[in-house]
């Protein structure tokens, strides 16, 4: 009884987690551009790579939870196999994006220490 009403729902449901997913690294993406020219003609620095890695790392959560809905609709292993593989790559690269956003924010306390004690 509820097995046609997911069939029929549930792709909508992840395509639309994905596109959120998109939209989030897109404008994430252009704001990052943007504080980046701002850097630039204005000599002041702004967390460019914090503000680009916050917006990966969310994009591929909602990408990745997207992945985990379509595994409600999988019905051979080999679907199994290559979803698990791309959940794997996700997974690491959110590691990845978070241990380069915790070493970026690290460096940068570092460096406004560095900074007031002159």
């Amino acid at each position: 009884m509820l097995e046609p009403i997911i069939e029929r729902w549930l792709p909508e449901v992840y395509a639309t987690i994905e596109i959120f997913g998109i939209i989030i690294i897109a404008f994430g993406s252009i704001k990052a551009f943007i504080l980046y020219f701002n850097a630039l003609f204005h000599h002041k620095r702004y967390p460019i790579k914090i503000e680009l890695a916050n917006a990966l790392a969310l994009g591929l959560e909602f990408k990745m939870g997207a992945e985990i809905l379509k595994t409600v609709l999988i019905h051979e292993m080999n679907e199994i196999y290559v979803l698990g593989a791309i959940i794997l790559l996700r997974a690491v690269l959110t590691m990845l994006i978070h241990f380069e956003l915790k070493a970026e924010r690290t460096h940068g306390d570092a460096q406004a220490a560095a900074t007031n004690n002159y």
